[in-house]
């Protein structure tokens, strides 16, 4: 079944990891035996053939690049021209990757349904190019709010306002503060241009600092339940409910602490705190049970996003694996419509409204 992944990693996989993402995982974790700069080294999940084999053929795919100020302790560039820098290299790893025929940008409607018409033919999938919406993940590279416009003409259609820590535009996970007079202006700027506001990672404050001040299309590309895990991380019941309010649709992520509570980076094992699929579904399951329907919920599992096989759960070898999700969510009791809007449908919808 055609599917849609709403976040993704792609260029920092390619550019910070030093991966060729047009190989097969096999040869990419294969490269990487015996690496230990990173903990994920060798055991890589997420590559461009894998994407066709699981008939991923739409995914939103970042640019992220984070600016710190002096006594920030996260990694990240210590000027946002170095970051907006950073961001542009991205850009042009996603350009390469289309001159190669291995991606399209997909940033229009118009785009949007040729891509879809294609991936209905009778094409062998692994001739057809992966499309991607492009996203950033957390502002802080927008040197001024200006280059919001510099980004949105060269493809960028949705913007978290803030990723981990204290951002220039918004407070992101394990911080706390409001968005203040210069997110604000970010927000205005983002409603002109009609960019998605992606409200992953906003910290609470500036959570409800942003939905109150913005009027645009409104998504979650990859949020869980804090009901299920408590972190900050997480969507309250209350922030879902919200979200639903405003027609946003969820994507359920795949990053093992998000997904069951206890557990310890480095040291838990994804077989030994039960961390599979199901547990997705689980999530996935507690948004329907609070929208009364299976409207606001998607995929955006986050596979890239610095963590491999050790952190993800144990019944996915690669990203194609998320082809076993519409027999768990059937086994729910969903009906066939119901896992279509879940694999695509539902983005779809939102896209077609956000961009009609």
């Amino acid at each position: 079944m055609f599917a849609i992944d709403a976040h993704l990693d792609l260029s920092m996989n390619a550019l910070e990891w030093n991966r060729d993402l047009t190989l097969p995982v096999s040869s990419i974790n294969k490269r990487e035996e015996g690496l230990r700069d990173k903990p994920d080294r060798a055991k890589s999940v997420v590559s461009l053939p894998e994407l066709r084999k699981g008939k991923i053929g739409l995914v939103v795919a970042t640019q992220i690049a984070r600016f710190v100020a002096p006594g920030n302790n996260l990694p990240g560039w210590h000027s946002p021209a170095q970051a907006w820098a950073q961001t542009q290299g991205q850009l042009a790893w996603y350009k390469a990757m289309e001159e190669a025929g291995e991606m399209v940008q997909i940033n229009s409607l118009e785009i949007l349904e040729n891509h879809l018409a294609l991936w209905k033919t009778d094409i062998d999938d692994t001739k057809k190019p992966i499309g991607y919406i492009l996203s950033l993940e957390g502002a802080d590279s927008l040197i001024t709010v200006h280059h919001l416009e510099k980004a949105y003409l060269s493809g960028l259609r949705a913007v978290g306002p803030a990723h981990y820590g204290p951002g220039r535009y918004a407070q992101g996970t394990d911080a706390t503060g409001f968005m203040g007079h210069k997110g604000q202006e970010l927000l205005k700027e983002m409603e002109r241009l009609n960019i998605i506001l992606d409200a992953t990672h906003l910290c609470d404050d500036s959570f409800w600092e942003a939905l109150a001040h913005f009027n645009g299309h409104v998504w979650a590309s990859h949020n869980n339940c804090r009901a299920l895990v408590n972190h900050n991380r997480q969507f309250s019941d209350e922030q879902i409910k919200v979200l639903i309010d405003r027609g946003a649709v969820i994507g359920a992520a795949l990053d093992a602490w998000m997904m069951v509570p206890g557990w310890v980076r480095g040291k838990s094992d994804p077989k030994a705190m039960n961390c599979n699929l199901e547990v997705m579904i689980d999530h996935i399951d507690h948004i329907c049970q609070l929208a009364g329907n299976a409207n606001h919920v998607g995929i955006g599992s986050d596979l890239d996003g610095a963590f491999g096989k050790e952190q993800c759960p144990y019944d996915l070898e690669t990203i194609a694996d998320l082809q076993k999700i519409p027999t768990l969510f059937k086994n729910r009791g969903y009906s066939t419509a119901d896992v279509e809007n879940l694999m695509h449908g539902n983005w779809l919808r939102f896209l077609r409204k956000a961009w009609g």
